[in-house]
């Protein structure tokens, strides 16, 4: 059911509208149906108490002054009257009661106790006479005849010792032009509402479209230009006007965060330079790469948290590049450094990436694998539907699974120690998904298993879309 739900509140407005009105419609036409029958079956049964009173008053049986042929209505006067000593009723006939109720009410309002009354629905095919009545109507009349009946009604009276007198007439079926009546009128309203209600959500959904196109445009950019302007109800445009401000802010506060992570980078290189050099005058070798080792490993730091805050906002534009290539030139960078990292190359893939930041994220993953994966990473490239997929394997002791999320953020790493050895600030991982995530796709981190379900290493799967 979910499927066939339209996904825009356009569409679903539309459709929960439409379905509305038709049922509705669909009620309302119901009624008119069984009004147009139950004045049907009126009418009928009037006209048969007409004519088996004339009969009655023929007969003498109700008393007052007899009646002629010429004194009835057209409709009554073409009934055929019949006497019979026994009830008409049938053995396993469904009975009127409502007709037979409303036939006696007409008799008693003419002062007349009736003993018994019957009414049922019978094929025409049992009357002759009325089958040739309808012949000839459909003869005289042509195509401007009345369907022809395929039911009638027989109402029969008992008042006496005399026996039952019983008349019998066509039962026609439903007015076609109320079938067309109603078809129109749906038609009509579904034009007049469905279009009303489409032009009055259409003036909302618009603007709501387009805000949403500027939030997808600030949270991939987040620049400031280019706002939407106030549009649509009053409502869209207070939400409207609330969100500029919101970018407003959002956008200044980035700037005052980039440049302060700016003055912070000058402020810290600067002396950690002057340190670099000063460590020279170090006579003793070792304590000398020591302290230089710890300047580096504060550079690196300091630039991953540089790089980190800044991915958010890259400057540079994505271009087509070809994956195999460049996910090739990582793995030749750590090869010609010694490092026992392979990669397999598959199909010929390209995508558009920002080249030096995937290129970092990549390094993160590959360097991560070496240092606690047991010395070794295994780099696949695929393609899987619209999406290109890196995967980075290791054969290490993996991540216990209730950390495996907290290993991405900022400042986390498997290995609490802070020492040179095993590196970083526990900030590569969250670089990657960072730089992942800016390109449209994400990163994964799962322990691979052996057969007997121990941890066999680690897979990081790198995820970006293709357009």
């Amino acid at each position: 059911m979910q499927r066939l739900m339209p996904r825009s509140l356009q569409g679903q407005l539309l459709l929960a509208i439409a379905m509305a009105l038709l049922l509705a419609q669909g009620i309302s036409a119901a009624l008119l149906w069984r009004a147009q029958s139950d004045r049907r079956e009126a009418a009928m049964v009037h006209a048969a108490a007409i004519r088996l009173f004339a009969a009655g008053r023929e007969e003498g049986l109700f008393g007052g002054r007899k009646f002629h042929s010429r004194d009835l209505p057209p409709e009554a006067r073409r009934l055929r009257v019949e006497r019979a000593e026994v009830s008409p009723l049938r053995t396993g006939e469904s009975r009127q009661d409502d007709a037979e109720h409303e036939l006696k009410e007409v008799f008693a309002e003419q002062g007349v106790e009736l003993k018994e009354v019957v009414v049922v629905h019978r094929p025409i095919t049992e009357n002759a006479d009325l089958i040739r009545r309808e012949a000839r109507i459909a003869a005289r009349m042509g195509d401007h005849a009345p369907p022809r009946a395929r039911e009638q009604m027989v109402a029969a009276i008992h008042t006496s010792d005399r026996g039952w007198i019983t008349v019998a007439m066509p039962m026609r079926g439903p007015d076609e032009g109320l079938l067309i009546s109603l078809l129109g009128q749906t038609l009509l309203l579904y034009g007049l509402l469905v279009g009303a209600i489409a032009l009055i959500v259409g003036r909302i959904t618009r603007p709501l479209a387009a805000l949403t196109g500027r939030l997808e445009q600030f949270a991939s950019t987040r620049d400031a230009a280019g706002q939407l302007a106030p549009q649509g109800p009053n409502d869209v445009r207070r939400l409207i006007i609330a969100h500029n401000a919101m970018e407003h802010r959002i956008a200044a506060l980035l700037d005052e965060k980039d440049v302060m992570l700016g003055a912070i980078g000058h402020d810290l290189k600067t002396p950690l330079a002057a340190l670099r050099v000063r460590i020279e005058s170090v006579e003793d070798d070792a304590e000398r790469d020591k302290m230089a080792a710890t300047i580096e490993d504060i550079v690196r730091s300091l630039d991953d948290i540089l790089s980190l805050a800044r991915v958010g906002r890259p400057s540079d534009p994505r271009e087509p590049a070809e994956l195999k290539a460049l996910v090739g030139q990582v793995a030749d960078e750590f090869e010609d450094m010694g490092e026992p990292v392979t990669f397999a190359p598959g199909e010929r893939i390209v995508a558009p990436v920002r080249v030096t930041w995937l290129r970092r994220g990549l390094r993160n993953l590959v360097s991560n694998a070496l240092r606690y994966g047991g010395g070794a990473a295994r780099i696949t490239l695929e393609r899987e539907g619209a999406m290109a997929v890196i995967r980075v394997e290791d054969d290490g002791p993996g991540i216990p699974e209730g950390r495996i999320g907290a290993m991405m953020e900022p400042f986390t790493r498997g290995e609490p120690s802070r020492n040179s050895a095993t590196g970083g600030a526990g900030l590569g991982l969250t670089l990657a998904r960072a730089i992942a995530e800016q390109h449209g796709g994400a990163l994964v981190l799962a322990n691979r298993r052996n057969s007997d379900g121990s941890v066999a290493g680690l897979t990081a799967t790198l995820t970006l879309p293709l357009a």
